[in-house]
């Protein structure tokens, strides 16, 4: 883990609004936003938060510096904390900062292959007005981190600052553009001769055969290449400082008298830390460069020429009116207020020009901004550039993907891909599959961690596309479960690597298919048994008496099947194949009646019926054969199963519970008009049925009270008796049953 304090340069740039929308904002990306989190503030919205970050820092007017403070804080590749370790982590660094009582808003990103928390601090404290800066906040967060990764088991990573602030930034630039640093390039080429040299004038020799020179400029030297690239003298090593140098070689002199001979080197910005060769690519990157340049200068020629003739237009037409106000007659104090109008209406029109032209600049800036050459790259793999895509991969800082992750053992095919959501400057591909992402490198998937069993499947399928049918699954026990009940779910084709992920898919895979066959021959004997009973509607009383001596012949071989049943065993001959529970009083669905059922309907059309006149045929109790074993109504839901009382809800069903909240309270604070939602804990009062939502999963359903939706985690089966329910209607809950006031218990 790694936090780091991003310093505003400019002090007119210190916007604490702009850095919360930036933060703030999806970019139309699945995978960029996660948890947002407002603190230290009284507002529900996030334009409102942003509201009163800004009246308390124009609270305080004596402060001259940038009121807002912007933290990083990053994580390995692979790692992906839990959503409340990831609160706990800010909470902590912004308490060890001493930012804890001061308002703050954080958002996590996973758009990169880092995650990362982005924290935007106000400065200024909410009730004593004062401005805190922390002292050497370098040493505070590197102590932070080091007990916050012993603390919750996080990867470790190096906290020593063995690098000046110039130093780091050379490090970023080659790290986030691609593009080797003079600093770098010094160091590989010519430090040593440097070094070496025992007079001024033997320095500035070794200078000019790099195709260098140092100067000095205000208390210290900087060192300068011939494409004007300048970098402090003690960056590049802390010998060549002026202090030390001086001590070395004497007090400064001049570069004279030097012997004109054609440079041995010279520094060229080149792509650096690439495993191919990228000759090809970065040559049309820097004619690219070069062709948008010229096109913004043009257009920003054309927009300055149409800005001038605007002004001279309104001057002109100023003048003019200028004379008309001249030449009349009035009295002077009428003139002067004309003049007056006249004036104020110049300067109207000359500003509304110039707002106007800004805007103009603005937009040419954005349409012909010039990109890092990691950033062109990204942008022509976006493109479908696939030699861009192959040299982002090949930078060597790119390790590819860890923790859950799906591979196959074949060579990787070309297929038709997804929507493509973003591709990092590491040439991850993030592809957008519903509500979540799957990741590809080139060489792995990976699902994101709160994805569904669609999400896994279709990493599934996508996989066995690219890889062909045998897969290999890494990451934890949970997730090789997710991605096991998924293949057999959706019946894939694949097999596993592994040897016991294998046993276990074909485990699951027979249990399923010996349901089926059950349920299969279930159908069948349903669809016989109502056979028979219309061939005995239709025959009339003669069907009826054959089935009624058929009847009597059947009981023995029902009997037989009885005495089978208590054993539990199969009886293919005299049962079809079906399979005999060993459980009492239970029988397959569409069998013959037991033995205690004699005279029942099944005989209908041999019983006396009472027919009405444009009615239905009913039976009546007085018209009931006195031959019947039981005189009394009988139930009729003897093959229903007890209902038994409400079940203990399950860890994962709470997580979903939170997840689901976290989400809706992450928009809220965005400024959606969603109202406030919580876990649903015996509240009072009136509570109205407001839907239910499947998250990861789970089934919860959404109850209304007083504005506020409670969230309550529910089993399946409630779940899809509650779609009867109507929103809006009264419901109750009693220990963890849910029902409605109007119709049964649900």
């Amino acid at each position: 883990m790694i936090a780091k304090h991003v310093p505003m340069r400019s002090l007119k740039n210190s916007d604490f609004s702009g850095l919360v929308k930036y933060i703030t904002d999806d970019q139309s990306k699945t995978e960029r936003l996660g948890l947002v989190n407002a603190t230290n503030c009284e507002a529900d919205t996030m334009q409102a938060v942003i509201g009163e970050v800004l009246a308390t820092q124009q609270a305080n007017t004596r402060a001259q510096g940038d009121k807002t403070y912007h933290l990083i804080v990053s994580f390995p590749a692979g790692e992906k904390p839990e959503p409340d370790t990831l609160k706990a982590i800010e909470e902590r660094i912004c308490a060890g900062l001493g930012y804890a009582d001061h308002q703050r808003v954080s958002a996590v990103h996973h758009d990169t292959d880092n995650v990362h928390i982005h924290i935007a601090i106000n400065k200024i404290h909410p009730t004593r007005n004062t401005m805190h800066e922390p002292y050497q906040a370098y040493r505070t967060l590197g102590g932070l981190c080091d007990s916050l990764e012993d603390e919750y088991g996080l990867q470790k990573d190096n906290h020593q600052g063995r690098k000046s602030v110039s130093q780091g930034r050379a490090s970023d630039m080659e790290r986030h553009a691609g593009i080797e640093s003079l600093v770098s390039w010094i160091k590989r080429e010519c430090l040593e001769e440097m070094r070496a040299a025992e007079t001024w004038a033997k320095l500035h020799q070794v200078m000019s055969d790099n195709g260098l020179e140092i100067r000095q400029r205000a208390n210290g030297f900087v060192i300068e290449s011939e494409d004007g690239t300048q970098v402090k003298a003690s960056t590049v090593a802390r010998d060549l400082s002026k202090r030390q140098l001086e001590a070395r070689v004497g007090a400064f002199e001049e570069a004279e008298g030097l012997t004109q001979r054609k440079a041995k080197r010279r520094y060229n910005k080149r792509p650096t830390h690439f495993k191919i060769n990228t000759t090809e690519l970065y040559a049309k990157y820097q004619e690219e460069q070069k062709e948008l340049t010229m096109a913004r200068k043009i257009e920003w020629d054309s927009a300055i020429g149409r800005k001038a003739r605007l002004i001279d237009a309104a001057k002109r037409s100023n003048r003019l009116r200028r004379s008309a106000i001249k030449l009349m007659a009035d009295s002077g104090l009428s003139k002067r207020l004309l003049y007056a109008q006249a004036h104020k209406a110049l300067k109207d029109d000359i500003q509304s020009i110039n707002k106007k032209y800004k805007r103009e600049r603005q937009e040419l800036h954005d349409q012909y901004k010039r990109r890092a050459w990691a950033d062109w790259l990204k942008r022509q793999a976006l493109d479908g550039d696939k030699k861009a895509l192959e040299a982002l991969r090949s930078r060597e800082q790119s390790k590819g993907l860890q923790g859950d992750t799906i591979k196959g053992s074949g060579e990787v095919r070309p297929v038709y891909a997804p929507v493509t959501d973003n591709i990092t400057k590491k040439g991850t591909i993030i592809f957008r599959v519903g509500k979540n992402a799957v990741r590809d490198d080139g060489d792995k998937l990976q699902v994101s961690k709160a994805a569904t069993g669609d999400t896994v499947a279709e990493a599934l399928r996508m996989a066995m596309e690219r890889y062909g049918s045998q897969i290999t699954v890494s990451g934890s026990p949970q997730f090789k479960a997710q991605v096991i009940q998924a293949a057999v779910t959706r019946n894939l084709s694949i097999t596993f690597a592994d040897a016991g992920l294998e046993r276990r898919r074909q485990q699951l895979l027979q249990r399923e298919h010996s349901h089926d066959r059950r349920n299969e021959h279930a159908g069948r004997g349903n669809e016989r048994g109502r056979t028979d009973r219309r061939s005995i509607s239709r025959n009339g009383r003669g069907a009826a008496d054959s089935a009624g001596r058929e009847r009597d012949d059947s009981r023995i071989g029902y009997e037989h099947r009885g005495r089978e049943q208590s054993t539990g065993r199969r009886n293919d001959a005299g049962n079809g194949g079906r399979y005999i529970s060993n459980k009492p009083n239970v029988t397959g669905i569409g069998g013959e009646p037991p033995s205690f059922a004699k005279n029942r309907l099944r005989a209908l059309s041999s019983l006396s019926v009472v027919r009405f006149t444009r009615r239905a045929e009913v039976l009546l109790p007085g018209d009931v054969s006195g031959e019947l074993e039981y005189q009394r109504t009988q139930s009729d839901n003897q093959l229903r199963w007890g209902v038994s009382g409400p079940r203990e809800l399950t860890t994962d069903q709470f997580r979903a519970a939170d997840k689901y909240i976290a989400e809706r309270e992450s928009k809220r604070l965005l400024g959606f008009d969603i109202p406030k939602h919580t876990r649903y804990t015996n509240q009072g009062g009136a509570i109205t049925y407001a839907g239910t939502r499947n998250v990861q999963g789970q089934s919860l359903a959404l109850l209304n009270c007083n504005d506020e939706i409670l969230v309550l985690p529910i089993d399946a089966a409630t779940a899809q008796r509650m779609k009867r329910v109507r929103v809006g209607n009264a419901v109750t809950v009693t220990q963890g049953s849910l029902k409605s006031s109007k119709g049964r218990s649900r």
